[in-house]
């Protein structure tokens, strides 16, 4: 194992290389852990860096450490092997401090824990594949570091344009591969040609912008590209999901800074819409108040409107005020409020005729005094007074 480390990194010049690799994995590693327990609030670990009210992102820290070991690696003299390594591993430690927020820096937001956090999990799991490809000797494009070797009977220069289209060739095809939204065919494909070939030939991913311009909704293309689409790739994706969540956590929970602030957005929005119905009731309101006006073809129903609840409400008028009597008392008989007669009046205990009890006016008939429901009403004696008189001499 040593020797094949010696003759595969160390005698080929990829110890620095290799110091890179090492670093930005383990280093990707610890800051995941740390976050995660940060996230958990363990009491015996760190806590997030801050400066007053702001909060420091893990970011910042891979910016300084990749400017140092940038700057370190161009400084070292050649020869130099450890210092060499030195500057790669601190390199490494600060590209993956910074590709660990991948996301915040493509959306400028705190979306580290979300949906869109996963972006930040890809770009990782990206250049640790295309660092290990080179690792293992395995060159973009099909470009060789030793000079190409002479073929009897053949010119170099006819062999160095072969080469030149060859590369020409497969960099078009790796980007029509990933215009059809096939990231990791396109970028593994950089170092296995073939890959490009079988990306560029196969229809583009629904969503891809190769797709937007290419395929229409109702096209066949389309049509195969969703069906591939949901057979193959979404078991892949959720595959991908549960190794990135077992490694860098779960990105669907949201943290309570996020969560208050949706809870804000939400209140706003109920109360727009509270205020939105009010209006709206208000607005009909007025409406039913308002006497509907006939248009210049209306025509009345012959049908009598129904009892509304302004019909039912409305007040009913007052029952009208008691008449007079319908039978008056005779003009010679004392009305209410007038005293007994005297008894020395001589017209005392007479009729209205003048005569007195039991004599009948001339001509054997009984004066008339009145008609009531027509028939003639009489003056008789004191017992057969007419309906609504009063009894000889009394009062009532």
């Amino acid at each position: 194992m040593i020797h094949l480390f010696e003759h595969r990194i160390v005698d080929t010049g990829r110890l620095p290389l290799f110091g890179f690799f090492v670093a930005f994995i383990v280093t990707f590693v610890l800051t995941r852990v740390n976050v995660r327990l940060i996230r958990a609030d363990v009491r015996w670990w760190f806590r997030n860096v801050q400066a007053g009210d702001v909060h420091i992102h893990h970011v910042v820290f891979g910016v300084v450490l990749m400017l140092v070991g940038g700057v370190a690696s161009l400084a070292v003299p050649d020869g130099r092997v450890g210092l060499d390594l030195a500057a790669a591993v601190v390199f490494g430690m600060g590209s993956a401090l910074v590709l660990d927020e991948f996301a915040l820096i493509l959306h400028l937001s705190d979306v580290y824990w979300t949906e869109k956090g996963r972006a930040s999990v890809d770009a990782v799991f990206v250049a640790i594949a295309v660092t290990g490809l080179l690792l293992l000797g395995v060159n973009p494009l099909g470009l060789e570091s030793s000079p190409l070797p002479a073929v009897p009977g053949i010119q170099v220069e006819v062999i160095s344009g072969f080469y030149v289209a060859s590369l020409a060739v497969n960099l078009v095809l790796a980007v029509l591969t990933l215009l059809k939204g096939k990231i990791w065919t396109g970028l593994i494909g950089l170092f296995v040609p073939a890959l490009l070939i079988v990306g560029a030939v196969r229809v583009a991913r629904p969503g891809s912008p190769w797709s937007r311009w290419r395929y229409g909704v109702d096209s066949r293309k389309y049509a195969r590209a969703v069906r591939r689409e949901t057979r193959i790739r979404r078991p892949l994706i959720r595959g991908k999901i549960w190794v990135q969540e077992f490694i860098a956590g779960r990105h669907d929970l949201i943290p309570p800074e996020l969560r208050n602030r949706r809870a804000a957005a939400e209140r706003a929005n109920r109360r727009k819409l509270a205020r939105a119905r009010r209006r709206a009731a208000a607005r009909a309101h007025r409406l039913r108040r308002r006497p509907a006006r006939p248009g210049p073809h209306h025509r009345p129903s012959q049908n009598p409107p129904r009892e509304g609840r302004e019909q039912r409400r409305a007040p009913q008028e007052p029952p009208p005020a008691p008449g007079p009597h319908p039978h008056p008392p005779p003009p010679n008989r004392p009305g209410p409020g007038r005293g007994r007669p005297r008894e020395d009046d001589p017209s005392a205990g007479r009729p209205p005729g003048g005569r007195p009890h039991g004599d009948k006016p001339s001509g054997g008939r009984t004066p008339v005094l009145g008609t009531q429901g027509g028939q003639a009403i009489g003056a008789g004696p004191c017992g057969a007074e007419p309906r609504g008189g009063w009894p000889c001499g009394d009062r009532p």
